[in-house]
């Protein structure tokens, strides 16, 4: 094996980078291996679950995240590692690779279980969301490769190898929003599952008839919409003004509490109020909430647990955003676990675009020449801007028809001024695609 024979299998894949690491003795099978000293590895890697493992002893805390892995050998053969995993451990924090010998049919056991310096690892993710590795050793070939040339571009512990098919991402996207502003006003209109050119009449088609037009069909799983890049609409009255706009950063569903175990019905009678336009028959629960502060609207009071603000570090793998009634009773929670599978893998590189609207005679929508683009973030990020209050709980759930065949609406928005966007990425720009 070569470093080009190598790059071409991990191209054939769909692969768009590869990402290597010299390991160090003790990254072995047996002592795991050392993937990074915080959780934004995750922005890399497509995991499918991420659960607690939880002893309630703080030594042994930790996450573990699934992984579809597979080793490449040097015939270009796939062997699935069906036991892989990323273990993280909030208390260093630090992140380590698992199970990704056992079970699998060929696995390069020679190399993974030995205590060898300067071994070669390399991974990518291909088209399907499976993460392949390969491993060499210090003496061979690609080793000597990967000493001799010259990489520009880090992520962590990694060197990143960028394919050719990755190389225009960037560019491509950006060449694409400028076409969509000269297209000026668009009527507004979305796709479905199979591409077709459906009508879009709610006020919140935005983002959908920005989509129609990058070809983004609607998709459930957490994966970035267009060549690595999540893309959010954001509204505002001015393209020269796009700093103190709200923009809906994720609208996560509860994953326990009282909205969890008893249902959205039970959950708006408890704790919803009538509506104050004075619609009839109409139960809503709405309005800010910020950590640490009680809603007058619910008298619930959001609380960050397991986190602490101080280093900005998560501290329980039991951790959870949760929202408390006047008795501790926990009314509706989001673990971390399940927000960090979707946030890390979704935002890590994230465009924001804004639009302006008219609805007469019909809904139409254009874009702005300026947008933000961010790169690089860790769910941590998140977290300690929740603690400050500027990222804040905004639901819009009702039920209307409360005493007959009542209708709900079911949509928990967690949100920030545009202006604060800088603070959830390491990396930030505000480009004029016109220049």
């Amino acid at each position: 094996m070569n470093l080009e024979r190598l790059k071409s299998l991990y191209s054939d894949s769909g692969c768009l980078k590869i990402y290597a690491k010299r390991l160090a003795p003790n990254d072995n099978s047996k002592n795991q291996v050392y993937l990074g000293g915080s959780f934004d590895i995750l922005n890399i890697f497509p995991i499918s679950e991420i659960i607690t493992d939880s002893s309630g002893d703080w030594e042994r805390e930790r996450f573990k995240a699934k992984l579809k892995f597979s080793w490449i050998t040097e015939d270009g053969n796939l062997y699935l590692a069906p036991n892989s995993q990323l273990i993280l451990y909030p208390k260093y924090p630090e992140v380590r690779f698992s199970g990704f010998l056992l079970g699998c049919d060929n696995p390069p056991s020679d190399l993974m279980t030995q205590r060898l310096a300067d071994r070669i690892l390399f991974l990518g993710i291909s088209t399907n969301g499976t993460v392949l590795g390969y491993v060499d050793s210090p003496e061979s070939e690609i080793a000597t490769e990967l000493q001799q040339l010259s990489i520009s571009e880090e992520h962590g512990v990694f060197k990143v190898i960028t394919l050719p098919k990755a190389l225009n991402g960037r560019a491509n996207l950006l060449s694409e929003l400028k076409r969509i502003h000269e297209l000026d006003w668009i009527v507004s209109k979305r796709l479905d599952s199979q591409k077709n050119i459906l009508p879009c009449l709610s006020p919140n088609c935005g983002g959908y008839t920005l989509e129609a037009e990058l070809g983004i069909t609607p998709n459930g799983y957490s994966e970035p919409d267009y060549l690595g890049w999540e893309v959010k609409q954001f509204s505002v009255n001015n393209f020269a003004r796009i700093n103190s706009k709200v923009i809906t950063l994720m609208t996560p569903e509860p994953t326990d509490g009282f909205y969890n175990t008893s249902g959205t019905e039970a959950f708006i009678r408890k704790y919803g109020y009538a509506d104050k336009r004075g619609r009839a028959d109409r139960l809503n629960f709405g309005g800010i909430h910020k950590v640490g502060i009680t809603s007058n609207l619910t008298n619930l009071k959001m609380e960050l647990i397991g986190f602490d603000s101080e280093s900005g570090k998560i501290r329980s793998s039991e951790g959870r955003i949760a929202l408390l009634d006047k008795l501790d009773n926990e009314a509706a929670s989001w673990s971390f676990s399940s927000l960090m599978l979707h946030w890390n893998r979704k935002h890590n590189q994230a465009c924001y675009v804004p639009s302006m609207s008219e609805t007469d005679p019909v809904r139409k929508y254009k874009y702005g020449h300026k947008v933000i683009l961010g790169k690089n973030t860790d769910f941590q990020f998140f977290l300690r801007q929740m603690a400050i209050g500027n990222i804040y709980y905004d639901p819009g759930i009702k039920m209307e028809n409360a005493s007959g065949n009542k209708k709900i609406k079911k949509r928990s928005q967690f949100r920030i001024k545009s202006g604060h966007l800088p603070t959830l990425y390491q990396d930030n720009e505000v480009v004029d695609i016109l220049v």
